[in-house]
């Protein structure tokens, strides 16, 4: 199979080509910085043509039969599969995917392309009866029209496919910004799969634009009825105000500050290695991750021990060696702003039980103790960097874990998984798994998160919920009875 090339372009109304704005943009490997690509940026006039694009594609495609649209998203299942390595050398070398995270990556992408691909088939309707004698009630699910999707750099692929698949296949026209630092394995990668899937052309568009030179215009636009995004919480947070003001439906998944909580009757053995997967997958780059481990004070300082001691022999370097687990942040910016915070939490009092090293954009792990109150317990570190706080008792832990204004994912570990249970519903979290750790998708489930972690869900049928809209037409096949009848006049 031919590999994909010319991946520096947008795509536009069914076109490869260069965008019309000012900058170009060097997409560089975060691990030795060698550029990849080199994207001449989109304009606010290619996102306008971009949207009217899919509007105007979107009309013929809502009205595809199911199955056929249906048959476009199995096909794009099966090129994805086809070309998994492919797929997993340019998370590896664009996003510093390590080969462990970029397989679970792909894995997550045809999962839910697959569950995408049974929705053009679920899109029923219902009869609800009626309070009116001779009325029937329908209640019609159709598209929105229009959704604008913003993806990240941290999952590039599968935070993008998550709403991009959903939307196409009830119908939609979509128009994706990636991340500028993952624009191919975030954006121009799928626009390939669904081009050689047959997708009729302009129903999706990938545009690479530089936020400087269009500001919110990707927002604003008046086209898109949803805008999806996933990224910081005080970028949503604006974009939210965006939406509010123009009466846009808005997808939010945004940050974390998740816990851990060990209670004292857990296996230290099994949450010290939950708790390794749960901070170290992609280096701590991921909403999901833990930020604080919450450990009850039995067992707290033989848990310390045995994370740090597990936490050294992680293998750190150069993500396209296999064995490594831990390689390059996204950019060096994020090194500096985690080394501040990390001297803030030391400044705080917060005692640094492993202290990692930097090379180039690589961070080793760091490991502190503190409390609740330090700033690598109180800031979403994204970053491998995890802080041990001690609970005198299970209320404790419960209070600390809500003590944040987050509300994404967390974990629990107890004796009992009953127990464990009880516990996780007292925390306020969108998502709480008991005996496992925090990072944890499935296609199925109920994705999002409380608080300032986002607002609605995907996965499943909230997905189908979230891109679609629902139309109540009544027919009244009796004369109805009114006081403006004729009898009831003089």
């Amino acid at each position: 199979m031919k590999l994909y090339e010319n991946l520096n372009k947008n795509f536009i109304s069914g076109e490869w080509r260069d965008g019309q704005g000012e900058t170009t943009y060097e997409v560089k490997n975060p691990y030795n910085d060698e550029v990849l690509q080199e994207i001449k940026m989109a304009s606010k006039e290619d996102i306008d043509e971009a949207y009217k694009s899919a509007e105007q594609a979107k009309k013929k495609w809502a009205k595809f039969n199911p199955f056929e649209r249906s048959s476009i998203m199995e096909k794009a299942v099966q090129i994805i599969d086809a070309r998994r390595e492919e797929f997993v050398n340019h998370l590896i070398r664009e996003g510093g995917s390590s080969h462990l995270k970029a397989n679970v990556e792909i894995d997550f992408v045809i999962a839910i392309t697959r569950e995408a691909a049974s929705f053009p088939l679920r899109m029923s309707g219902e009869i609800v009866p009626s309070l009116i004698p001779g009325k029937e009630n329908r209640i019609y699910r159709s598209p929105l029209g229009v959704v604008g999707v913003i993806g990240p750099f941290n999952f590039p692929m599968y935070l993008a496919m998550r709403s991009v698949a959903p939307a196409l296949a009830v119908g939609n026209g979509v128009v994706l910004k990636p991340d500028d630092q993952t624009a191919v394995t975030g954006g121009i990668l799928l626009a390939k799969v669904f081009e050689e899937a047959g997708l009729p052309k302009g129903v999706f568009n990938v545009v690479v634009p530089n936020i400087e030179d269009i500001g919110d215009a990707f927002v604003e636009h008046p086209i898109p009825r949803l805008i999806s995004f996933t990224g910081s919480t005080p970028v949503g947070r604006h974009i939210g105000e965006i939406c509010g003001r123009n009466i846009k439906k808005v997808a939010l998944e945004l940050g974390g500050n998740n816990p851990l909580v060990v209670l004292e009757d857990a296996k230290v053995e099994n949450a010290v290695n939950s708790a390794l997967f749960g901070k170290f997958m992609h280096n701590g780059q991921i909403c999901m991750a833990i930020n604080r481990i919450i450990v009850h004070k039995d067992i707290y300082e033989e848990f310390v021990e045995k994370f740090v001691e597990k936490a050294k022999k992680i293998k750190v370097g150069n993500p396209s060696e296999k064995d490594n687990l831990i390689g390059p942040l996204i950019n060096r910016q994020a090194i500096d702003r985690i080394l501040e915070q990390i001297e803030s939490a030391k400044e705080q009092g917060a005692e640094v039980v492993l202290e990692g090293k930097v090379e180039g954009n690589v961070m080793h792990p760091y490991i502190l103790t503190g409390s609740n109150d330090v700033a690598t317990a109180q800031n979403e570190m994204f970053g491998p960097v995890a802080t041990i706080i001690s609970a005198e008792s299970d209320e404790e832990a419960i209070r600390i874990a809500n003590d944040t204004p987050f509300g994404l994912s967390g974990a629990v570990h107890a004796g009992s998984p009953e127990r464990g249970v009880e516990v996780a519903k007292q925390i306020t979290s969108g998502m709480v798994h008991v005996n496992d750790q925090s990072v944890n998708d499935e296609p199925l489930i109920a994705f999002g998160g409380e608080k300032a972690s986002g607002l609605g869900r995907f996965g499943g049928k909230w997905s189908l919920e979230e891109f679609t809209t629902v139309q109540w037409i009544s027919v009244q096949t009796e004369e109805r009875e009114n006081p403006f009848h004729t009898d009831y006049l003089e």
